[in-house]
């Protein structure tokens, strides 16, 4: 099985650091608004891995986190005159309905941030001891000067230098203006408590966790201070990701912190990427009023994973057709079971390549268009069987 890792930007074998035994990080949702087609891609894609390691005899270790405390929580609890805990719950348990009417089956760890900040704690403590972070006004900052390795994932993607990465990082959190900070791409890893704001105590005094060190501390609790795969959209590669591994990797001192890095495509709507900040949202729980949940996910597997796509309602028609095909094929086979050898190698061929889901429902749906006009049940029964493995209720 080959997996594209996108630090080293290539396919690779994909072999676990502990024979059988997978361990999956993805990082998940801020919760403060509804979740949106481009999330369900995401984490439709992830389960679909996970399915399919299990199908290749791997057992899976797998934690998703929710971040609960962040800047978009606190403004929009504001702007509802609602508490920050509140929102928090509410829509941490409407994005777990939309996943669970999806067929995303539920990670072995939803850790949520709130709940673990005596090991990100830790963690700074120790990068502060080692040099590699500094204490101004309450918080504390990753000194990316002091990391000559700083930026590894940044340049993976094309980062290449100082300016591009300050101006992608600027766009995306990094609070330049911040006179605490001794260089402007440093990031926070503990932030002092502002006046209203919710806070926890820390040896620098009250506060927050940056938004970095939380995957961190929660990926080392669950899994190890190493893993094999750890996941997320592709906007997470940077800053997210090229700081989870400085971080990671200097209080650890182990290397990689994770074996394969794996990135979803961004999905876009009227030609622009789809996001909460911009409005242009398919939302999940609008979608499942008109279409049923196969219908939905098999929308979504009809793109690569690792490829950006334009959301079309054409796509939903036919992942429409293509399920009642499936259900045909079900209908004829009723509850016969048998096996077809070469549907079986051929769907594995596809998935075993970087988990080519579009290639792999090509070919069920050939096959099930043969079925239904030949009624073969043997190819019939290992086309259930294999949509299975793709999460597929018909």
């Amino acid at each position: 099985m080959k997996l594209f890792n996108t630090l080293t930007q290539s396919l690779e074998d994909f072999v676990p650091l502990d024979d059988r035994t997978v361990r999956i990080y993805v990082c998940g949702i801020t919760p403060y608004d509804t979740t949106h087609l481009g999330h369900a891609f995401t984490y439709v894609a992830f389960d679909t891995l996970i399915r399919y390691l299990e199908f290749r005899g791997y057992s899976v270790n797998y934690v998703q986190n929710v971040t609960d405390i962040d800047d978009d929580v606190l403004r929009k609890s504001r702007e509802l005159g609602m508490a920050w805990d509140e929102l928090g719950r509410r829509e941490t348990e409407r994005y777990l309905r939309d996943m669970d009417s999806l067929n995303v089956r539920r990670p072995d760890v939803y850790a949520r941030a709130t709940q673990e900040t005596p090991t990100m704690i830790e963690i700074v403590q120790t990068l502060i001891a080692e040099g590699y972070a500094y204490v101004s006004g309450g918080s504390v900052y990753y000194s990316v000067k002091r990391d000559p390795d700083f930026g590894v994932m940044a340049r993976a993607i094309g980062l290449n230098d100082y300016a591009s990465m300050l101006t992608i990082a600027n766009e995306r959190g990094n609070y330049p203006d911040d006179t605490r900070k001794r260089d402007p791409l440093d990031f926070v890893l503990w932030q002092a408590q502002a006046p209203g704001e919710p806070a926890w105590p820390s040896p620098w005094g009250p506060g927050r966790p940056g938004w970095h060190i939380e995957c961190s501390a929660m990926s080392m609790k669950y899994l190890g201070q190493q893993i094999d795969i750890h996941g997320g959209g592709a906007d997470l590669a940077f800053p997210h990701h090229t700081c989870e591994i400085a971080q990671s990797e200097h209080f650890t001192g182990k290397v990689p912190f994770s074996r394969f890095w794996m990135h979803t495509g961004m999905v876009h709507q009227d030609g622009e990427k789809m996001s909460k900040s911009l409005g242009n949202l398919t939302l999940v729980s609008d979608l499942l009023k008109s279409y049923s949940a196969a219908a939905i996910r098999v929308t979504l597997q009809n793109h690569h994973y690792r490829y950006p796509w334009e959301c079309f309602p054409a796509d939903l028609q036919v992942a429409t057709e293509t399920v009642q095909l499936f259900q045909q094929v079900r209908d004829i086979v009723g509850g016969q079971s048998a096996e077809d050898r070469l549907l079986h190698d051929r769907f594995i061929a596809a998935m075993d390549n970087d988990m080519n889901t579009p290639e792999a429902l090509l070919l069920l749906r050939q096959a099930a268009e043969t079925v239904v006009a030949n009624r073969d049940v043997n190819c019939g029964a290992e086309i259930l069987r294999l949509i299975g493995v793709l999460g597929l209720e018909v």
